[in-house]
């Protein structure tokens, strides 16, 4: 397999869903008024798994390129305040944040001079291609709540 496919690959598993929803899919006409309820007590609400979304890729890729980069505390600093409602204001930034980063993400996969397989110099351990799969895969899970908070809010439509 040459590395091009490896990285055409990647980048389609950010952003192409395959087998998931893709970003588009999971907000695709979401009406404001339901971005912060929560359907059930213990279920976030599609803002509290967006804003997730966008905190838990910034600091993944954040961490991956730079080595003075200090996470957020876990748990808090990876969710906006529970039961909190976004202003428009507060959700297209969250929206637009989000899409800027996964483009970067998308960015490290395709550039040729970036050994995937190499162990980035402060990472503990972990690769290039570690990271951009663990963000693929988080992104994935999360974007698969949002489809099942949406579905308990009866504001799904699988189109």
């Amino acid at each position: 397999m040459s590395d091009k496919v490896l990285r055409d690959e990647l980048v389609a598993l950010l952003t192409k869903g395959q087998a998931h929803a893709t970003l588009d899919d999971g907000l695709r006409d979401l009406a404001p008024e339901l971005r912060g309820r929560r359907p059930a007590a213990g279920i976030h609400s599609v803002w509290e798994e967006l804003e997730h979304l966008r905190l838990a890729q910034e600091d993944i890729l954040r961490y991956t390129l730079d080595a003075k980069w200090k996470s957020p505390r876990f748990p808090v600093g990876y969710w906006p305040a529970p039961e909190s409602e976004p202003s428009a204001a507060e959700w297209e930034a969250s929206l637009a944040a989000l899409r800027r980063d996964l483009e970067e993400v998308c960015s490290l996969a395709r550039d040729p001079e970036r050994d995937l397989y190499a162990v980035i110099p402060h990472g503990e351990g972990r690769t290039y291609l570690r990271q951009i799969l663990l963000i693929a895969d988080h992104n994935a899970y999360h974007l698969g709540q949002i489809v099942l908070t949406r579905k308990l809010l009866l504001a799904w439509s699988p189109e």
